[in-house]
């Protein structure tokens, strides 16, 4: 599976995914990839209502690579570990965005950017998909500049 786009976003679907990104990649579908997600009967039901009409299908990894996926859609991950299982899988994200990540309550976080908070984990799960040829940026609004999201952890010693 290549040519779909990739963005780790732990807000899921929220506008600047389903208005600005979309608009500005083409994108027609979304697939949000996670195994909790998929699970959650409740989010299931939501996630799709607010993608503002845009054909939305809420899967696990499993599932998320056997979906057709072209250069109109976007796979939305909540969590670098997803992503790392979807390269395992065989995906082969041209880039992929680090969009937001907001602190969970009780977790010890490093503020990477001002969207993105990330655990001493989480960094090592970017860090082990960089390591497998993934390219990471951060973006969070297709007019901002992308930022090279493993040169951000090294500035934070991550």
């Amino acid at each position: 599976m290549a040519g779909a786009h990739v963005r780790i976003d732990n807000r899921l679907v929220h506008g600047q995914v389903t208005v600005a990104w979309t608009r500005r990649l083409g994108v027609r579908r979304l697939l949000v990839c996670n195994d909790d997600v998929a699970a959650d009967d409740l989010q299931r039901m939501l996630l799709p209502q607010a993608a503002r009409g845009l054909p939305t299908e809420v899967l696990s990894v499993a599932d998320t690579l056997l979906a057709p996926a072209a250069g109109d859609v976007m796979i939305i991950a909540k969590h670098p570990e997803d992503v790392f299982r979807l390269v395992e899988g065989g995906l082969r994200p041209e880039v992929v965005n680090v969009g937001n990540a907001a602190p969970r309550p009780g977790d010890g976080y490093t503020m990477v950017t001002r969207s993105i908070a990330v655990t001493a984990d989480e960094a090592a799960g970017y860090r082990k998909l960089a390591a497998a040829g993934v390219p990471l940026v951060t973006q969070l609004m297709p007019q901002d500049k992308p930022a090279d999201f493993v040169a951000l952890l090294d500035r934070k010693g991550l």
